[in-house]
């Protein structure tokens, strides 16, 4: 649409002073190029592909009423369109009539381009096309509203922006949504094709419910589109008042999108269990397995410890886990059934809380032979000491013969007090220390 731009005197009033000939030339100019642009807006908006679909869809809640005062606003337009023509081509005429206008062509030409001398009824010039007394934009009302050219012409951008703004936000959301909801509703029909395939059917897995759901969703989003696409318009948040700023709201849309994507995964997890169901129990097995063992030699390492160290506190041992080997009979008759849909769940389960059965053996085993840990550890160190003494000339020393014997019996000894035996050591480490020590020489007299 054109846009008014001011005009000599104050805005929306008549000059006090007549205009001359070259005044009053360049406004003709410059209101013929608006008329120009107004009437190439308007027609583009009679032809605009979104316009057509509103005319011809059977319309329902927000769109419906944005719709219905977009269309009173556009035949407001083009009552307003034909009062400028009308002004307009009465200018024209008058400026035609000489080539050199007189003072009274110049003063009725002044107050036709720049007074108020366009008159149109109150009823279809308020603020709501839809105010008027009896409901019908447009229709009689005593007196009228008077306009000049440039009121005129701010008037009909601000009509022509409200109405393009309903008819671009339709088409946007009409677009962008209903051929994403087709793509994802056939991409839902295969995945379901597939679910059934292995078992995920609604009422007897989740996943089969869920697809129900999402059935059911995609059908009733793509209806409220079709007749209510303004429902699904986010207005722009930087407070742009150009036509159809913002965008679609796809909300919906993405919550179904990723609820299949999770649905198709699960699906595919589903099938890769029917495809390595066997190996997968045979490693189950394995593992448990592996668990069972680890916590007899636990047990067993337990029984040692207490017979052969005294006065430490050694952590039960408990047995393998029932549950678990319960749980892998069942995943075992699953896969006979061919259940894959029950199958895969469990295995899951399975795989995860049998690794955790294994850890939990192999810390049981090292909690409880951590005090033969300790013992060999003291004897390691009692050992390094008498051979660094011997290197040294020093293993038959009184001293520490007698502290290394007595380590030695109380480390070799059942049951072992590692707490005495710990302190056994450090005095022979101590002592043998001290004996490493070269003694320091007294100097002699002066130099």
């Amino acid at each position: 649409m054109g846009v008014p731009r001011p005009f000599p005197g104050s805005p929306g009033e008549p000059d006090a002073l007549v205009q001359d000939r070259e005044e009053v030339d360049r406004a003709l100019e410059r209101l013929g190029a608006e008329y120009e642009a107004i009437e190439t807006s308007l027609l583009a908006l009679q032809d605009h592909a979104g316009r057509r679909l509103l005319e011809g869809a059977e319309l329902a809640g927000t769109t419906k009423e944005r719709w219905a005062a977009a269309e009173r606003s556009i035949t407001l337009l083009w009552t307003l369109f034909d009062a400028y023509t009308a002004a307009l081509e009465q200018a024209r005429e008058l400026r035609e009539r000489r080539r050199r206008p007189s003072p009274e062509d110049l003063a009725e030409l002044t107050g036709l381009l720049y007074g108020d001398a366009v008159t149109v009824p109150d009823a279809a010039t308020g603020t709501d096309p839809a105010a008027d007394g009896d409901g019908s934009p447009g229709g009689p009302a005593p007196g009228g509203e008077r306009f000049t050219l440039d009121k005129l012409v701010e008037r009909m951008n601000g009509l022509y922006a409200q109405s393009l703004d309903v008819i671009v936000a339709a088409d946007a959301v009409w677009s962008a949504l209903p051929a994403r909801i087709d793509l994802l509703s056939a991409e839902l029909q295969r995945t379901r094709s597939l679910a059934h395939s292995v078992g995920v059917r609604p009422g007897e897995h989740p996943a089969g419910d869920d697809l129900e759901r999402i059935t059911d969703e995609l059908l009733r989003l793509r209806e409220r589109v079709i007749a209510d696409p303004l429902a699904f318009w986010v207005s722009a948040s930087t407070g742009s008042s150009a036509p159809g700023g913002g965008r679609p709201d796809t909300v919906r849309y993405d919550r179904a999108a990723r609820a299949l994507e999770d649905i198709r995964r699960e699906v595919a997890a589903v099938l890769d269990v029917r495809q390595d169901a066997e190996q997968r129990l045979m490693q189950l097995r394995d593992v448990l397995s592996r668990a069972d063992r680890t916590l007899t030699e636990a047990r067993q390492a337990r029984g040692e410890v207490l017979a052969k160290i005294a006065a430490s506190e050694v952590p039960a041992v408990s047995g393998p886990s029932t549950a678990l080997h319960e749980q892998l009979a069942a995943a075992a008759g699953y896969r006979r059934r061919a259940q894959w849909h029950r199958l895969s769940p469990l295995l899951d389960s399975l795989e995860e809380r049998a690794e955790d059965e294994l850890l939990r053996a192999r810390e049981s085993l090292t909690a409880v032979t951590a005090p033969l840990a300790v013992r060999a550890e003291l004897r390691g160190r009692l050992d390094a000491y008498r051979a660094k003494l011997a290197r040294h000339g020093l293993a038959e020393d009184p001293l520490l013969t007698e502290r290394y014997d007595l380590a030695r019996r109380m480390l070799w000894s059942a049951p072992c007090d590692l707490r005495a035996a710990e302190q056994a050591v450090w005095r022979y480490q101590q002592a043998a220390a001290e004996a490493l020590v070269p003694p320091q020489r007294e100097d002699k007299g002066d130099s």
